[in-house]
């Protein structure tokens, strides 16, 4: 399967960037192959302009020549793939900026729905699993991810998974990058 892989991190190197190469590695192993999004390396702009806002009585306004571009990126695959850190319960706003502005009216939702049936998105969170229960951020991050996005835009076979404990000791990380490898066996 194709599959677009969408990084936002601002360092390539970073926990992120080794969760996506974990992840994709084990995937191809089972015949995928990735095109990668890498948004802050690609310098995305995420502000929403005029050009690219959402007109409720036009599911077929053209969007700018960013948003096209990025929407046959999306097109020419057949899944998409985001991997980010957790920022204030929630994906960077560099990630966020690029689904307000290619996840659009008339494209991914409304008239017509996300063109792919797959999209997984995986979350590198900094604290522990308990912790994030305790005050029901797991399940926010849920409602706002996954069904806020990912089943208001029609996407069948959705995932969002969370990978806990990234500043927990010098042991998590290598967990993370485990769990990754298992989500890209799996994918």
């Amino acid at each position: 399967m194709k599959t677009l892989l969408v990084i936002s991190h601002a360092r390539r190197s970073s926990l992120t960037g080794q969760v996506a190469d974990a992840f994709s590695e084990a995937a191809k192993a089972n015949g995928h192959e990735f095109e990668l999004a890498d948004l802050a390396h690609e310098k995305f702009d995420p502000v929403l302009r005029e050009a690219d806002e959402p007109d409720w009585g036009d599911p077929d306004k053209t969007y700018s020549d960013d948003v096209q571009r990025e929407m046959r990126r999306v097109e020419r695959n057949e899944a998409t793939v985001m991997v980010f850190p957790v920022y204030w319960w929630s994906m960077p706003a560099l990630l966020k900026g690029w689904i307000d502005r290619v996840w659009n009216n008339g494209w991914a939702y409304g008239e017509r729905k996300f063109p792919q049936k797959r999209v997984w998105m995986i979350g590198i969170a900094g604290g522990l699993e308990p912790s994030y229960a305790k005050r029901g951020y797991d399940t926010a991050i849920q409602t706002q991810l996954d069904v806020g996005i990912l089943d208001y835009c029609g996407v069948p076979e959705r995932r969002l998974q969370l990978l806990y404990g990234s500043i927990e000791g010098d042991d998590y990380p290598t967990r993370i990058l485990t769990e990754a490898r298992a989500l890209g066996s799996a994918f």
